[in-house]
């Protein structure tokens, strides 16, 4: 990306090399990939440099807008401060809910067991339909630890005092022996 700086002002930004007419020269789109930094800058084209240090993971803040600016003989483009989404639901005055970050995340814990699940409903189906029938063992007990570490997840999400919180629980970090962990655990698997 680029940006036409005439009279230490932006006037346009460049997105894509085009052609383009500054003054009363016509200039080829090709200037973009054959001219060098300093010949372009010359006749007041910038490469913008972009500082996300404001930039914050999307999934849980709202980031501004990017704003341009010129000066001593760079563009930057950059954020402002980014601000955390509402982590509880959030009701309007008509009664509409706008799920918060909480709310979303356990909606995700509660889709994921039910996958997790589904695959194994039958052994129970088939236990109420034949009467000689029981459930294997190793499937119940699958199924017992899907539902509890559902609920400690939850738990867990509720118990996130603040944006910050909540998104550590989702990072991974190593452990002392080269594994990666996540404070918010995994879901077990089966085994037969």
């Amino acid at each position: 990306m680029w940006a036409l700086v005439e009279d230490n002002e932006i006037t346009k930004l460049i997105n894509k090399p085009k052609g383009l007419v500054i003054g009363d020269t016509r200039h080829s789109r090709k200037i973009f990939q054959l001219w060098t930094n300093e010949e372009r800058e010359a006749i007041g084209i910038y490469e913008v440099v972009f500082d996300n240090s404001n930039k914050k993971d999307e999934a849980y803040y709202n980031n501004t807008n990017q704003s341009f600016d010129y000066a001593d003989g760079e563009v930057t483009a950059s954020y402002g401060n980014a601000t955390p989404q509402e982590l509880d639901d959030v009701t309007d005055e008509d009664d509409n809910v706008t799920k918060g970050l909480k709310s979303q995340k356990k909606d995700i814990i509660k889709q994921q067991a039910s996958g997790l699940l589904a695959p194994t409903d039958w052994y129970v189906l088939k236990a109420i339909d034949v009467e000689d029938y029981s459930v294997p063992s190793a499937v119940s007990t699958f199924r017992t630890n899907v539902r509890t570490r559902s609920n400690e997840m939850e738990t867990a999400i509720d118990n996130a005092s603040d944006v910050d919180a909540l998104k550590a629980l989702y990072e991974y970090t190593e452990q002392a022996d080269g594994s990666f962990a996540r404070p918010l655990g995994e879901f077990p698997t089966l085994e037969i």
